[in-house]
């Protein structure tokens, strides 16, 4: 069953509209709340169109990321509880619940414990929703938070440009060709690493 193919595609098609760059910022800030299709799948196609301006198409994406962090971040403060029956019928419950632990685990060491947690974070397949929602339940101070955010965030989007920029069009064809085995895979590996958050919170 193709699944991520269709979802690339999509986002492709949006990437070469008109208004792209708006649609960029505003992927960029539901996916920091709930949405599953990562911006750099947007980001990607645009950078390979326009190299030179990949870096301000990345700074839109960091832009309505960072907005997106702080509505979660909020969501999370004041309506998870809420929420929660949402977040358990998109399958969603588990993921968070088990990010408010680590969060947790690592707020019992100091907040700027869980700044180079978060940060190290961005290059993990769990989405950033994840620790978004996360952090607002457990309170994390917002200067560690807004911080980490940025710094994991932007990494990566600006990571992806200089390799655009650097690599051209052969690594677009790489991704389009590739798209759907690492989509799996990334699933496959974040359900491996949900359970073992899980498992880890229950005391295993």
């Amino acid at each position: 069953m193709k699944l991520f193919g269709p979802l690339y595609e999509r986002t492709i098609a949006l990437a070469r509209h008109k208004h792209a760059q708006a649609w960029l910022v505003v992927l960029s800030f539901f996916e920091a709340i709930i949405f599953p299709v990562m911006p750099e799948v947007m980001l990607l196609p645009m950078c390979v169109a326009a190299p030179r301006r990949g870096f301000w198409f990345a700074t839109l994406s960091l832009a309505g990321s960072m907005v997106g962090a702080v509505v979660g971040y909020y969501l999370g403060h004041y309506a998870f509880e809420a929420l929660k029956p949402m977040f358990a019928s998109l399958g969603m419950l588990h993921g968070i619940e088990s990010g408010i632990a680590l969060v947790q685990a690592k707020m019992l060491e100091s907040p700027w414990a869980v700044f180079w947690m978060l940060v190290l974070a961005g290059f993990s397949p769990i989405p950033m929703k994840v620790f978004t929602w996360s952090s607002g339940v457990v309170g994390v101070p917002m200067l560690p938070y807004l911080a980490s955010m940025f710094v994991g965030r932007g990494k990566r989007v600006f990571l992806l440009a200089l390799i655009i920029r650097l690599g051209g069009e052969r690594a677009e064809r790489m991704l389009h060709k590739y798209i759907e085995p690492i989509g799996w895979f990334a699933l496959v590996l974040l359900a491996a690493l949900v359970g073992f958050l899980v498992w880890k919170a229950r005391g295993g």
